[in-house]
């Protein structure tokens, strides 16, 4: 079991994440407070991994200026079932992005196993919690050393250099993300 604080430098938020684990699945459990412009907000996510880092099913419950939402997706054989919605538009896309957290950039971190300067793009369903959309979206992911990426959102343009531990979660993701605090049993 792995528990950590991030700190949203953007967002504006501290996150208290969770990774449990067995023989066979990991399990995240996080709580993440924060205020952005004119949003104030608190996030709960439930997230069921295989062995392989790729998301069985996730839960996202919010609250945002005292309006509650709740988001459920599960995957189910090559297509997401998204609040009881199976959506085609997700048919074949392997991994989430939430964007108040760092984690879901494990997910390929650890599923690609990328050796030094290889690359691969990735089809991603990009869940945007504070505007309440779901999006799906091409990113790319460069090995750049040992415990860094190069993370690029194909279609913004955007780029970050990620640093990660051991386990591939998030260290330092600048601008955005930073791991204050860690806990392991």
């Amino acid at each position: 079991m792995k528990t950590l604080i991030w700190k949203g430098i953007f967002y504006q938020s501290l996150e208290y994440f969770n990774l449990q684990s067995d023989d066979k699945n990991y399990t995240v459990e996080s709580k993440i407070i924060g205020c952005l412009e004119d949003k104030i907000y608190s996030i709960e996510y439930k997230i069921h991994i295989d062995k392989d880092w790729l998301v069985q099913d996730f839960l996202i419950e919010s609250e945002i200026n005292k309006v509650k939402r709740t988001l459920t997706g599960k995957k189910i054989q090559d297509q997401w079932e998204i609040n009881g919605v199976v959506n085609p538009e997700f048919d074949h896309f392997d991994f989430i992005d939430i964007s108040l957290t760092p984690f879901t950039n494990t997910l390929p971190i650890n599923n690609l196993k990328l050796s030094e300067r290889d690359s691969q793009k990735i089809d991603v369903l990009y869940i945007d919690v504070l505007k309440h959309e779901i999006r799906p979206v091409q990113q790319q992911y460069t090995r750049t050393a040992v415990n860094k990426y190069l993370y690029e959102n194909i279609v913004t343009d955007f780029k970050a250099e990620i640093s990660v531990d051991e386990s591939g979660l998030v260290t330092s993701y600048p601008e955005l993300f930073e791991k204050i605090a860690e806990f392991r049993l």
